[in-house]
């Protein structure tokens, strides 16, 4: 028996309950992990309250996290029993101190980085490795707007896009955040507490807008991040912080520019065990070089039992960068 978190029915970070459960043994293509850190993603707020609805309860939460391998299935060919290994699109249940994972979805960490950072980064790392190298090719010198710069992603991409040479422009909602994104690589921040989106940024590409606007907070920032595009530029929605977008008149990227507008995510890019290897070793290079640094600051890490005030902190927007849980 182990302990996790699970959840009964949708609703506000109360619905999530200190449970035991069975471990039982792997099934063929799976491997048992003991969890060192649990990664905290804004993804997992939508899952719980029903934005993102699982089909069966109890359910587990999370899909992210970095251990030690402690049993394989009779297929298992990838990893064996004492690997250390970080995954982030597990089945649901990442939230426990033992998970079962298809061997698909996991990678070997290499001993130079550390089970918290790997759990830190794995899933924020991946996504802005298929935004700047799938999604949109992100070229030295090309301007581009990044919301929520301050945040777990953006904290990555703002070192992602200083290391290829582009200038990020982040868009932060405190002074605080906006000297967190500078000093992570951002070549200039937007505050929006006192600034507006579309005028600074037509003062900092001298009218020209951006090719591109990666946005994560949805509903609230649709508008502003359509109308920061130059002609025939590219919205690309991988997130909804204030709520979805709703309600689309296609006609509106017609008016703006031609527009381009896509709404990925990490499922449909990273699809095969290959494709991960060579995302997982992109991010873990520029890690390793010390080009993205990824530190998590003690007051956000918390004990898995405490996954109820993780999920009030994060969804308070008080948070910066990555958050943990520890077993």
């Amino acid at each position: 028996m182990a302990n996790r978190i699970e959840f009964h029915q949708h609703g506000g970070p109360e619905v999530m309950r200190w449970a035991t459960h069975d471990i039982g043994q792997p099934a063929e293509n799976d491997i048992i992990i003991r969890h060192h850190a649990i990664g905290l993603n804004y993804i997992d707020t939508y899952v719980r309250s029903g934005l993102y609805p699982v089909s069966q309860f109890p359910s587990g939460l999370g899909t992210e996290a970095a251990g030690e391998v402690v049993a394989v299935g009779s297929r298992v060919t990838r990893f064996q029993v004492g690997d250390r290994v970080v995954y982030c699109q597990s089945g649901l249940g990442a939230y426990s101190e033992y998970h079962h994972v298809d061997q698909s979805k996991a990678v070997i960490l290499p001993e130079s980085i550390s089970y918290q950072s790997a759990a830190a980064s794995f899933l924020k790392g991946l996504t802005v490795y298929y935004l700047f190298h799938m999604t949109h090719k992100v070229q030295a010198g090309e301007t581009l707007l990044f919301h929520a710069a301050a945040g777990g992603v953006g904290l990555i991409a703002c070192q992602w896009a200083k290391a290829l040479g582009a200038q990020l422009i982040g868009v932060v909602s405190s002074e605080s955040k906006a000297q967190r994104a500078r000093e992570a690589g951002a070549w200039a921040t937007i505050d929006t507490s006192h600034e507006d989106i579309v005028k600074r940024v037509s003062e900092l590409t001298a009218g020209q807008k951006v090719p591109v606007v990666y946005d994560s907070v949805g509903k609230a920032t649709w508008q502003a991040s359509l109308d920061c595009l130059h002609p025939r530029g590219l919205l690309v929605s991988f997130g909804n912080a204030s709520g979805p977008v709703t309600g689309v008149d296609l006609a509106i990227l017609n008016q703006k520019g031609s527009l381009f507008v896509t709404r990925p995510s990490l499922n449909g890019y990273l699809t095969t065990p290959e494709q991960l290897d060579q995302a997982s070793t992109a991010l873990f290079t520029l890690i390793s070089e010390g080009k993205i640094e990824v530190s998590v600051a003690t007051s956000q890490q918390f004990a898995l039992r405490d996954a109820e005030r993780a999920h009030r902190a994060l969804e308070s927007r008080t948070t910066t960068g990555a958050c943990l849980l520890i077993p």
